[in-house]
């Protein structure tokens, strides 16, 4: 029977862009199935209904084929299904649109400083990760 980790089906088929990034949302418990939260550890079998809550919206999703080497997105897609529901994307979608523009700043003042890029990133991590514990 094939089987492979949760973390590294998870990195494999493109829901994290790391392994360690998948691990860590299994210790925080963002990964469950069946209610029950998954370790990074657990075996991943085909059939498994996985609920992934990520950036706030929660994805429900059924393993169908098992892989552990990250393949591209075209080839990622075949191996689960999304049974997601409509609102919950309705929702992903009304938020990711209009997300793509870059930022900007004033005109003339120039690349931001190290202490002011460090003020905008801590900025952007408040407002995910508050965003994220809804």
């Amino acid at each position: 029977m094939e089987k492979t980790r949760l973390d590294k089906w998870l990195w494999s088929v493109r829901f994290y862009k790391s392994r360690t990034l998948a691990s860590e949302a299994c210790k925080n418990g963002k990964i469950s199935c069946k209610s029950i939260p998954l370790k990074a550890a657990h075996f991943v079998f085909v059939g498994d209904l996985l609920t992934i809550r990520k950036n706030g919206f929660q994805f429900l999703i059924e393993v169908r084929k098992i892989i552990d080497k990250r393949v591209g997105a075209a080839l990622a897609v075949a191996c689960y299904e999304n049974k997601t529901s409509e609102e919950e994307l309705n929702k992903y979608a009304a938020w990711f649109t209009g997300k793509a523009q870059a930022e900007k700043r004033e005109k003339g003042t120039g690349r931001p400083t190290k202490r002011e890029r460090r003020e905008i990133d801590d900025f952007k991590t408040i407002v995910f990760d508050d965003f994220d514990n809804d």
